[in-house]
């Protein structure tokens, strides 16, 4: 098939790109590299400029791609309702475009939408917690920046996501708690579950088996995003222990770096510190287990149980508690002969579960299925 990957998150598109090539398939990424995070991509759809001057000229130079490159291709997958930097109107003038010139428009479920926010306030979450709501009151985040959850929900952005949802062929979900979401408002025939693709043949494990004299704890996070993934309480807990075991452990903060640079900048690290309010390891959670290091992330029952695996939850899943938090941490530190056994079981959750080659599979089947179906 040729397939337009449009949009990315955190190199989904790009890695997912790479096995979907290794099946045969023509792929090309169109994307804005995910802003400052500059990953690979074959068409650079990034604002030139802030304001209405670099949404004109992005809005321009779509027009011109849209005549020449972003037609004939078997599957179109949009990484999110609002794909492009532009508000809700063009973007559905691109929609509309892109299924007319196109076979089929599916819809990758990697990040926020008006279907993710709605199940996550709503009283039948099917989530304890979330970033938006900790046990039904409201997450830190959503106290701070209420004006996210409005826009979400209330006109234009919601009007907008339904129409997208009515108009796609299908939806892949990149999480547990996206495909609940997707799940509420497509019906079955439509929905599937693909995970987040990690390429193990640009990933070397890193942690050693030698158990380390001094843990390193590293915590990897976006300056604007501290709230929503709840790095700053995971920071707060690692000075904590730090403050208590200083020579057997030791934090490092890397903030806002290009993909490449970070990669780079993990270095020997032992234990990875990602999210706070999630259920299921995401895509720097992945990374980290596939270089072999003790995550600290979401990993409750219900998502091992959703993907099938009964035996190796080699994750520390992370929860809203601070106390309980830092005592997870303080018994990591406090067992250093731990870190290399997750390190083995780590890799290989990765390697069955969200290997590019797994997940692109997964990908190709669904749509295939679908447009045998259409």
């Amino acid at each position: 098939m040729r397939i337009l990957l449009l949009g990315d998150y955190s190199n989904f598109n790009r890695c997912l790109s790479v096995g979907l090539s290794r099946m045969g398939h023509d792929v090309t990424v169109a994307s804005d590299g995910c802003r400052w995070m500059d990953t690979a991509r074959q068409i650079d759809l990034s604002r030139p400029l802030q304001g209405k001057t670099g949404g004109a000229l992005l809005w321009l130079r779509l027009r011109t791609l849209l005549a020449r490159d972003l037609r004939g291709y078997d599957v179109v997958a949009v990484n999110n309702p609002v794909f492009v930097d532009l508000q809700p109107h063009r973007v559905m003038s691109l929609f509309r475009r892109l299924k007319r010139n196109n076979g089929s428009v599916f819809l990758t479920a990697m990040g926020t939408d008006s279907p993710y926010v709605r199940m996550c306030v709503a009283e039948d979450s099917p989530l304890r917690y979330n970033e938006f709501r900790i046990n039904g009151s409201r997450s830190p985040f959503a106290s701070a920046h209420p004006e996210t959850e409005e826009a979400w929900l209330r006109m234009p952005l919601s009007d907008h996501c339904r129409r997208i949802y009515d108009g796609i062929d299908g939806a892949v979900s990149a999480l547990y708690e996206y495909h609940l979401a997707i799940q509420r408002v497509l019906p079955p025939e439509k929905v599937a579950y693909g995970g987040i693709p990690v390429d193990l043949a640009d990933v070397r494990r890193t942690v050693s088996d030698e158990v380390p004299e001094r843990v390193t704890l590293f915590l990897g996070r976006h300056r604007d995003r501290m709230l929503e993934k709840g790095t700053d309480r995971m920071e707060a807990a690692a000075r904590t222990i730090v403050g208590e075991m200083p020579g057997r452990c030791r934090l490092e903060i890397i903030e806002n770096q290009p993909y490449a640079r970070y990669q780079e900048l993990l270095g020997n690290a032992h234990v990875m510190l990602d999210q706070l309010y999630s259920y299921t390891p995401a895509t720097n959670a992945l990374l980290g287990m596939a270089r072999g290091m003790t995550v600290v992330t979401g990993a409750e029952p219900e998502y091992y149980d959703f993907i099938g695996e009964r035996i190796n939850r080699p994750i520390i899943n992370a929860v809203p508690d601070d106390a309980v938090l830092t005592d997870q941490l303080r018994t990591i530190v406090s067992q250093p002969d731990m870190i290399p056994r997750r390190a083995e079981s780590g890799r290989r959750f990765v390697t069955q579960h969200n290997s590019t080659d797994a997940v692109a599979g997964r990908f190709a089947d669904f749509w295939m299925r679908r447009l045998n179906m259409l």
